[in-house]
């Protein structure tokens, strides 16, 4: 099944939880994503997919400025995984596949 669409994802860090629509799509024959939060809207950087497992970094500067890793296991129209930024502790990541298209 293909990653591409909507995500609706939740990240519970200790500053607090965080959502966010993630866009999955293929350009040029290469996956990309962006990212539409509460407070910024961001390209994904090095997005990978190996079998169920995707990862990806991003840069956030809201509410605080930090370079996060995320790394997921896919299951079907569910994600689980962590995101990892600096010396916080990893963050509890989970999305949910939306049927329909957000605006941007």
């Amino acid at each position: 099944m293909s990653v591409e669409g909507f995500w609706a994802v939740t990240v519970s860090t200790p500053l607090g939880t965080r959502r966010t629509v993630l866009e999955l799509f293929t350009r040029d024959g290469a996956l990309q994503g962006i990212s539409r939060g509460e407070k910024e809207h961001l390209e994904l950087q090095d997005l990978r997919l190996d079998g169920d497992q995707l990862s990806w970094y991003q840069s956030i500067t809201k509410p605080i400025r930090m370079n996060l890793a995320f790394e997921v296991v896919i299951d079907g129209d569910e994600m689980t995984g962590t995101a990892k930024g600096g010396p916080m502790p990893a963050a509890k990541v989970s999305g949910r596949r939306e049927p329909a298209a957000h605006p941007a």
